[in-house]
């Protein structure tokens, strides 16, 4: 299959470039990317069906990138748009992959390889590289993806228009009634109508059950007096939308009232302290500060943001611990949100953009504790 959206080869040649020079900042001899997001992002080639046969390409500084393909997906590859500023390779059934693929690379070189590399390829190219070193891309170059160019950001903005025109399109649909699939399935729907090409969650987290932040949309029908998590996205032309608003059906209580404004806050506020050189773990730390002043610290259980990109979940992660620092064209989440077991969740959620001057939105709607039929 083959994903190239409207870059250029031009284009995904530069990020090959990019992404070699990166490897030598990071003490790498090159990286070894398998099939997923980062083969994408970096060549645009995706095989139509992911097997045990091997699939790699290969970038080291200061060369083109070699693209290794069975020799019966050659020709898919070929027509992947960064497949001009590649050397494609076949190989047949019945050779051995791991020696060729061992023969391009240097002999002691460590090399970054794919985070979902399978452990059958890992160790093929182990006893044909057995001097060789390996490192997951992730933590040898948590950065690699990390910043968007303005072809990026321009399409996850267009992701999370069309997640927030879902959310306007849900709050028209009745809710007391029905089970929380039935909302989640008018999600993936509208999503799909909305122009994404993958639907990746719908949660639903009705009354109880949006004290789970993950919870799965299931059998329980919705309520007159229910608070309702909505966590939903997808793919919208190759790029991620992910955003949550919370919603109460009828006219909530005062603590509802009272806690869904604390998050509102919390989330006001981590997007006000968005601007380059911020570390990453201050914007978690911000968000937080706001609930645990509340009086509802021990309900915030999970990070506050994660980045976005060709996947819904990538570097950055603000998180206590990260200390990297925010740098304009990194897109992230910024999701507080407060639990009460066995009673009812609220999580507000935007996708965030670092400017030079701060922070820009790529979800509008409002944050306003909605009502709903």
């Amino acid at each position: 299959m083959v994903n190239s959206g409207s870059l250029t080869r031009d284009g995904y040649e530069r990020r090959m470039v990019r992404a070699g020079r990166a490897a030598v900042d990071a003490g790498l001899a090159g990286l070894i990317v398998t099939p997923g997001p980062d083969l994408v992002w970096l060549c645009g080639y995706q095989p139509t069906a992911v097997t045990e046969r091997l699939t790699a390409l290969v970038i080291e500084p200061g060369r083109a990138g070699r693209l290794l393909v069975p020799v019966l997906e050659r020709p898919d590859a070929e027509r992947a748009a960064g497949a001009g500023a590649l050397e494609v390779v076949g190989w047949t059934d019945g050779a051995d992959p791991y020696a060729e693929l061992g023969k391009w690379l240097a002999p002691r070189g460590r090399y970054g390889v794919s985070d979902g590399m399978w452990a059958l390829h890992l160790l093929g190219l182990q006893r044909s590289a057995p001097a060789g070193g390996y490192a997951a891309l992730t933590e040898a170059l948590p950065m690699l993806r990390a910043v968007k160019d303005a072809y990026e950001v321009e399409r996850l903005a267009a992701a999370g228009a069309a997640a927030d025109a879902t959310y306007q399109d849900i709050l028209g649909v009745p809710f007391a009634g029905r089970r929380e699939c039935d909302i989640a399935a008018d999600l993936a729907r509208l999503l799909t109508e909305h122009g994404h090409s993958q639907v990746d969650f719908t949660v639903v987290g009705s009354g109880p059950h949006g004290a789970n932040p993950h919870h799965e949309a299931g059998e329980r029908v919705i309520q007159d007096g229910d608070m309702v998590v909505l966590d939903f996205g997808g793919l919208k032309d190759g790029y991620g939308s992910d955003t949550t608003r919370t919603v109460h059906v009828g006219q909530p209580s005062a603590e509802e009232r009272t806690v869904h404004e604390i998050v509102r806050e919390a989330q006001q506020a981590a997007f006000e302290a968005v601007r380059p050189g911020v570390a990453c773990q201050e914007i978690d730390r911000v968000a937080r500060r706001v609930i645990k002043a509340a009086g509802y610290g021990e309900y915030f259980i999970h990070r506050t943001g994660h980045g976005i990109g060709v996947t819904t979940h990538e570097p950055p992660y603000l998180v206590e611990g990260e200390h990297l620092p925010l740098v304009p064209g990194m897109c992230f989440s910024i999701e507080p949100g407060i639990y009460l077991p066995g009673r009812f969740g609220v999580r507000i959620e935007d996708i965030v953009v670092c400017t030079e001057t701060g922070g820009r939105r790529l979800n509008v709607t409002g944050r306003e504790l909605a009502v709903v039929g």
